[in-house]
């Protein structure tokens, strides 16, 4: 488990570092076999989508953990980014807003959390 929290803490600092917008982080185990953790960031532009995306994958790999696989790169609309154990969802807010992947998971979505 020690290795999953690490990794969780490189996926985090990485967004951070490319300044994600309202990170959410999914506690998916049980729910799916998929994976056990999903995290879900915003970025304001195809740009910053990139950016956060190719952060996540630069710094996974720095500690040890390639991608299993990444999806949506080019578009920079959404950016899956495979880890195995912790899947990273980057999206522009219209797209999240869209599929709402936080409900899906039984998660309040982004604006309820919020209030408005």
């Amino acid at each position: 488990m020690i290795e999953i929290e690490q990794l969780k803490e490189t996926v985090v600092d990485a967004i951070e570092g490319v300044k994600g917008i309202d990170m959410r982080i999914l506690d998916v185990k049980g729910k799916t076999s998929v994976t056990d953790i999903m995290i879900i960031v915003s970025g304001n532009t195809s740009r910053q989508v990139k950016a956060i995306a190719n952060n996540v994958i630069v710094k996974s790999k720095e500690a040890g953990h390639r991608p299993m696989g990444i999806e949506g790169e080019q578009d920079g609309e959404w950016t899956l980014v495979d880890l195995g154990d912790i899947i990273v969802h980057v999206m522009q807010p219209s797209i999240r807003d869209f599929y709402n992947l936080e409900k899906l998971w039984g998660e309040d979505s982004p604006t309820a959390a919020e209030g408005s």
